[in-house]
């Protein structure tokens, strides 16, 4: 039986050509870039280049790259940033959609060092409301930070638009972007954000590699210390074969945009399309006027979440009711609460993202087994 990977938004594959780029720094290139000789040397070379490659598809400066080793890596470091050369600021704003990295933090500074912070609601569609935003800046707000696309659903934010008004009040902001880069363009040499996150196993990269983006002339205080590496604002050995790997993702993202953005959007409309026309009681939970092209998160009523995957899983198809860093969980996820989606409902939401190895066979495959299961599960539930 073969796999039919529909969770990108938990994980991707490497591509090839990121294993082949990675590989001789393994084996072959494995020097210490730190080192004073040519053998480190030549590997200090190739995180320049990887620098530069990611720096080229965010429409940054290769000094603005900071390597990580994840994208939660990446959000907790902004928020660490910016609360330590800002400690007379004590609000943070963020929203009830975020990802766990940004939630958690907020939640201990709330709790454990006296951070007011503000979460954002948003309507059934997971939209924010720009008239509460505005008004939840205050001189006293230390930093933003709002995902430029959900995890979940896949809600692309104005973020061009709040980064804008947050500069007028001098306040940083932080972009959450591990769903977005890859899948839609920025260019933050537009884009007014002060930070922003992504990872490389969201990219078709390694998993175990992050970035977080700096923008040149903000303050900036390191979250792991005792080292020089990386301009003084991260201690410790680089992790060269990752950063490699992330490197010649980023190339292979910039060169694949369009695809992502048409073929990939049209197949995902197609298996949505499908998918409503033929099983009743179902809807899409999130904007469908403005999401990643890959993601949909589609809601059965009456039906388990989890007995959805199992019966998916039997046929080789993966996916998920939202994000893995939560799976486990019986409870709906965070995301579609505050979206206000109706428990009989919410209980049978399942994301279904797709890649641009995704194929029309594998849609059509997918399109054509789950009413089958939709019914058969439909029949063993208690409720009618």
């Amino acid at each position: 039986m073969n796999t039919i990977y529909l969770d990108n938004n938990a994980t991707t594959r490497v591509a090839p050509e990121v294993f082949e780029a990675m590989t001789p720094y393994f084996t072959e290139l494995y020097g210490n870039p730190s080192s004073m000789h040519s053998f480190g040397g030549q590997v200090g070379h190739a995180i320049d280049k990887a620098r530069q490659s990611i720096a080229s598809l965010l429409g940054a400066q290769p000094s603005e790259i900071l390597f990580t080793s994840c994208g939660s890596e990446s959000d907790n470091t902004a928020l660490a940033a910016a609360v330590q050369t800002r400690p007379e600021k004590k609000h943070i704003i963020t929203t009830r959609m975020e990802h766990p990295a940004i939630l958690a933090p907020c939640q201990h500074l709330e709790r454990r060092q006296g951070y007011r912070v503000t979460y954002l609601g948003v309507d059934s569609k997971g939209r924010l409301d720009m008239d509460e935003y505005r008004e939840a800046l205050t001189p006293d707000t230390a930093l933003v930070s709002i995902m430029f696309a959900n995890n979940e659903v896949g809600n692309i934010y104005p973020i061009q638009q709040m980064a804008a008004m947050a500069k007028e009040k001098d306040v940083l902001f932080h972009t959450d972007a591990v769903q977005a880069v890859g899948k839609i363009g920025i260019n933050l040499a537009e884009l007014p954000v002060d930070f922003l996150s992504l990872s490389g196993h969201k990219l078709h990269g390694p998993k175990g590699i992050g970035v977080l983006y700096i923008r040149k002339g903000v303050r900036f205080a390191p979250y792991l210390r005792g080292g020089h590496q990386e301009r003084g604002r991260r201690a410790g050995t680089e992790n060269v074969p990752y950063i490699v790997g992330m490197g010649k993702a980023a190339e292979l993202a910039a060169a694949n945009i369009v695809q992502e953005q048409v073929q990939v959007a049209a197949l995902r409309d197609q298996l949505e399309k499908e998918i409503l026309a033929h099983v009743p009681l179902c809807m899409v939970n999130g904007d469908t006027e403005n999401r990643l092209p890959n993601t949909s998160n589609i809601a059965f009523k009456n039906v388990e979440g989890e007995a959805i995957l199992l019966m998916l899983d039997r046929l080789g198809i993966c996916a998920s009711s939202g994000s893995a860093c939560t799976s486990g969980s019986l409870e709906p996820s965070h995301v579609l609460r505050a979206m206000g989606v109706p428990f009989t409902f919410a209980h049978g939401s399942v994301r279904l993202s797709l890649s641009r190895y995704t194929t029309q066979e594998e849609v059509e495959f997918t399109a054509r087994e789950l009413p089958a299961v939709i019914e058969n599960l439909r029949a063993l539930s208690p409720f009618k």
